[in-house]
């Protein structure tokens, strides 16, 4: 055999078969070629690790990232091996010390030739691992397409060579699996930094950019759908800007692109599902008679029994199959796979079709899925089942979401059908209003309102009520609050008994006269109206046991959830508030999850914003606990939820938990097109201080806010905006608040199938003033103030004032120094109509009031009125109040801990943790009225310290020794030991020295 020399002469080998450079070299990317740089810093920050795993099926962009990533390295780049399928184990090292080789060996004056290279030995990788060893620096080693090695030693090799490198390889590895078990240690380590699906996503501002750089720019709406449709794939953008460009109009082309386009539908088939194993590939065909399925649902679909280990295997690359958090867990495919295969699903025979969606239809009706039952049963052409669901469940098939499940709609009912049951119609009807498609659920409602004439006089009482319901909806899709009101009048006047009990005053329900609705309607019938609130001639009051309670809770609790809806919408929090506590009650009587969830997280949300943090924190989590948070299909509600525990974590100042729970609301609210992960991530940056703060995180940081809209905007703007203040970022808070300000009092437009209440665009209200008081005090707090004043202008001046206005403007005529006007600006927190107001208005506003009060020299009323203010945010365990206030709040809590208090634990806590004055940073000394504090010459032990802490408390020595399990002797010799480091001659001047040393 012929033997030749390794490049460095040192030894002779067997020459192997000749090495492709193609493989040894970084592909040239596709053109055009989008940089993104947020991938780039996560590859950076992944190379100083031991190992990086960009990690996604086929299509995700991996080679594209890799190849942009190592061409963009100037100096010292990367090596690169491509595996390819069919590469033996000595194959493949060949490739990788060919690769490492001309990293290792390279000469100063230039690169080296590629050495000719055969299959390194076993026993030379100790060899290889010194030589790397060696280096001054790093080798970073680029191995594409892992999943294609099938020798267990090569991957045993590259963890040698990894653990025995002295940290000088670092390996980034692309591949469509998960790691191979001999890499595990390296995760289990904390060694591993992996990047997936969600980050190789487009995000929607990347998708515009593709467009443009494809020279098929779009508007901000069009770009928004392309990426809902394609979930931000990369391959299927690519396939979409490629085809636009000979579209006469991108846009309307944009929004019909799909899996059945035949570019996408060829790589799905080929690079996706070619690759699953037979039964997968039949699993998921036919569980795309719906949008998700869960293991137990798709084992009913196919009759098998290991459903729940296929679906978890095919969920844990990610990419193409979305696996929820709920127990047991739903699985949902990428949007356009589920286009692909409902196109598959259609080859089977029609028998075989109608058969699944009956099966469906069982489970979801036997696990109290009303709406989905009622879809897979018209689609089943079950005629009786589907008006029986309609009767006994048509609570739960008012719509609440705002995206409808997408999937096919089932065909209307026949003609004959629904002549001989009306009731069929309205279960039609309900169907499409469910799905946001009010053109077809109207059609629906005029062929049962028809086919009704004839119908006996009991059957005639309950269609007008499921009728009634079904106008009901109809309005709220339109986004019509006159007719939304006017139409729950009419559902409640069909309760029997008395209306509802104190109805909120101000609630809007106009009288209606007789014969309204559904009478005006042009294939209307002459259905008898009862006024709101009465009985039928001779009709009974119902009793707990009678059938008809149950109904007249279902109507109150329908009705009364629409009414919340739009007061929400309209900014009326306290009349939304009464609507949705009484309409919560009514589904609780009733027995309806769907509802409850809906005004459970609704009122949540309104506790937290009326400041009553416990009960909302109790109610949010009891929501989020509910069987309808499961899934998808309550995803919105869930939202609100999540809301919920922002605020009130914001309130308690605990920014980590507060951007969690504003990234699930944004994840569930909002969608992920909206950038809601990017949102939480870069919200996560800025509170940990990793992320720096630019103009790309105004964009994050507002995505939400205008896809959000009303009231789901504002609130996260409010959470956002301070979270970004507290950052240092008062410029990006300001435009978060301004744009979600002027989308909060913009002209309302609901779009035709969006739900009223839900996203349409409120006119202002309380939240409107809670926006413009925050912007107007974070200018202030800039200096901002002609700006701020001009913003609050009359409003924080009249009579009358809002508090939270009338706040704001106190804050800022205080900090421009003004005293007097700042007193006669607040709002007074002890008028009878304060106990009103929003609890976080009034704590804050009596904290200044304590401020007001310390700079007027009367330190006695400042200790009272803080300690009413302690007296009224205990229970809740409000802190930011106190914590991000103004500055001198910090020696306000500590005089009134020397002063004495009756919440002296949680005061002591508040001083460690309020914010320090302007003059001094933190771990500086705080200047005192005789200059600057001077350091300590030497430190206070750990004992020291633990007895300091004790001083500033009413304790004596004798106590403290108690308290430590001390003796006294030992507590004064540490005493002594606190004044001599501290420099005082008394406890109270030792208090005040180590609070301005931040020992306490």
């Amino acid at each position: 055999m012929p033997q030749q020399r390794n490049s460095t002469g040192s030894a002779e080998v067997p020459a192997g078969p000749p090495l492709l450079a193609s493989r040894l070299t970084a592909p040239a990317p596709p053109q055009p070629m989008l940089w993104r740089p947020r991938l780039r810093g996560r590859l950076d920050a992944g190379a100083a690790g031991a190992l990086t795993l960009v990690r996604a099926p086929a299509g995700w962009g991996k080679t594209t990232l890799l190849t942009a990533w190592a061409r963009a390295a100037d100096e010292d780049p990367p090596a690169w091996v491509q595996v390819e399928a069919g590469d033996s184990g000595e194959r493949l090292w060949a490739y990788l010390v060919a690769a490492l080789r001309g990293v290792v060996e390279r000469p100063p004056d230039g690169p080296a030739a590629l050495p000719p290279v055969v299959p390194l030995r076993p026993d030379q990788l100790e060899v290889l691992a010194a030589a790397l060893a060696a280096r001054e620096r790093p080798v970073r080693l680029v191995v594409d397409d892992l999943h294609r090695v099938t020798d267990p030693a090569v991957l045993t090799g590259l963890e040698f060579l990894l653990r025995h490198a002295d940290g000088r390889l670092r390996l980034i590895a692309a591949a469509r699996t998960d790691l191979p078990s001999s890499l595990h240690r390296l995760r289990l380590a904390g060694e591993l930094t992996e990047i997936g699906p969600d980050e190789l996503a487009f995000t929607t501002d990347e998708v515009a950019d593709l467009l443009v750089a494809h020279g098929v720019p779009l508007p901000a709406v069009a770009v928004a759908a392309l990426r809902d449709r394609t979930g931000g794939w990369p391959a299927g953008l690519r396939f979409a800007a490629l085809a636009a460009r000979g579209q006469s109009d991108p846009q309307r082309w944009a929004a019909r692109f799909g899996g059945d386009h035949p570019d996408v539908a060829a790589y799905l088939r080929a690079e996706v599902l070619a690759q699953l194993p037979p039964p997968a590939r039949e699993l998921l065909r036919r569980c795309a008679v719906g949008p998700a399925v869960r293991a137990d649902l798709a084992d009913a679909l196919t009759g098998r029994t290991d459903a729940g280990p296929l679906l978890a295997g095919l969920a844990r690359d990610g990419g193409f199959l979305h696996r929820d958090d709920s127990d047991p867990p739903w699985y949902r495919p990428h949007p356009l796979l589920a286009d692909l295969l409902r196109e598959e699903l259609a080859d089977l025979a029609d028998g075989e079709r109608t058969a699944l969606h009956g099966r469906a239809a069982d489970w979801h009706t036997d696990h109290d899925r009303p709406a989905e039952a009622l879809r897979h049963a018209l689609t089943a052409g079950q005629w009786d089942r589907a008006t029986g669901l309609l009767l006994t469940h048509w609570p739960e098939l008012v719509p609440y979401d705002r995206e409808p499940p997408d999937v096919p709609p089932p065909a209307p009912p026949p003609a004959e059908a629904v002549r001989r049951d009306p009731e069929l119609a309205l279960a039609a009807g309900a169907e499409r209003a469910y799905a946001g498609d009010r053109e077809a659920a109207a059609a629906r409602l005029r062929d049962a309102v028809a086919a009704a004439r004839a119908l006996p006089a009991p059957r005639r009482d309950r269609f007008r009520r499921l009728a009634l319901a079904l106008e009901l909806t109809l309005a709220r899709l339109a986004g019509d609050h006159p007719e939304v009101r006017r139409a729950a009048a009419r559902l409640l006047a069909t309760a029997t008994g008395p209306g509802l009990p104190g109805v909120p005053a101000g609630a809007g329900l106009p009288g209606t006269p007789a014969g309204a609705g559904l009478a005006e309607t042009p294939a209307g019938v002459d259905l008898p109206v009862m006024p709101t609130g009465t009985s039928p001639p001779g009709a009974v009051a119902p009793t707990d046991d009678d059938p008809r309670t149950g109904e007249d809770a279902d109507v109150r609790a329908v009705a009364g959830t629409a009414l919340g809806l739009i007061e929400l919408a309209e900014g009326e929090l306290a009349v939304a508030g009464a609507w949705f506590g009484r309409a919560l009650a009514a589904a609780r009587r009733a027995g309806r999850p769907r509802t409850e969830l809906v005004d459970a997280t609704r009122t949540a949300l309104l506790l937290a914003l009326a400041g009553e943090l416990s009960p909302a924190e109790e109610t949010a989590r009891a929501a989020l606990a509910m069987p309808p948070c499961q899934g998808w299909s309550s995803r919105a509600d869930c939202g609100y939820a999540h809301l919920t525990l922002a605020l009130v974590a914001l309130h308690r100042d605990q920014p980590t938990e507060a951007v969690a729970e504003l990234a699930a609301a944004g994840a569930a609210m909002v969608g992920a097109s909206s950038g809601a992960a990017t949102v939480g991530a870069a919200m996560v940056g800025v509170v940990s201080g990793v992320a720096a703060v630019g103009p790309a995180m105004v964009g994050a940081a507002t995505a939400g806010v205008v896809a959000g809209g009303g009231v789901v905007g504002a609130v996260m703007a409010l959470c956002r905006a301070a979270l970004l203040r507290d950052a240092g970022e008062p410029a990006v808070a300001i435009e978060v608040v301004r744009r979600a300000r002027d989308e909060l009092t913009g002209t309302r437009a609901t779009p035709g199938g969006e739900l009223a209440g839900e996203g349409d665009r409120a006119g202002g209200g309380e939240l409107a003033d809670r926006l413009l008081a925050l912007e107007a005090d974070l200018r202030g707090e800039q200096g901002d103030l002609d700006t701020a004043r001009r913003l609050l202008a009359e409003r924080a001046r009249e009579r009358d004032p809002v508090p939270v206005l009338g706040l704001a403007l106190a804050r800022v005529e205080l900090r421009a120094g003004d005293v007097r006007a700042a007193g006669h600006a607040l709002p007074d927190w002890d008028a009878p109509g304060a106990a009103d107001w929003p609890l976080s208005v009034r704590l804050a506003t009596g904290v200044l009031d304590a401020v007001l009060a310390r700079r007027g020299g009367d330190e006695r009323r400042a200790g009272r009125l803080l300690e009413r203010v302690l007296d009224l945010s205990g229970r809740h365990g409000y802190r930011r109040v106190f914590t991000r206030a103004e500055p001198e709040v910090r020696d306000l809590l500590a005089a009134h801990l020397d002063s004495g208090t009756a919440h002296w634990p949680a005061v002591s806590d508040l001083v460690r943790d309020a914010e320090q004055p302007a003059e001094h940073g933190p771990g500086e000394p705080q200047r005192g009225p005789g200059g600057p504090e001077r350091a300590l010459t030497e430190p206070l032990t750990e004992r020291e310290l633990t007895v300091l802490r004790y001083l500033q408390s009413i304790l004596s020595n004798v106590e403290i020794a108690a308290e430590l399990s001390l003796s006294v002797n030992t507590v004064k010799t540490h005493v002594r030991n606190i004044y001599r480091k501290l420099d005082a001659t008394r406890r109270r001047e030792a208090v005040r020295r180590a609070r301005a040393l931040h020992l306490l």
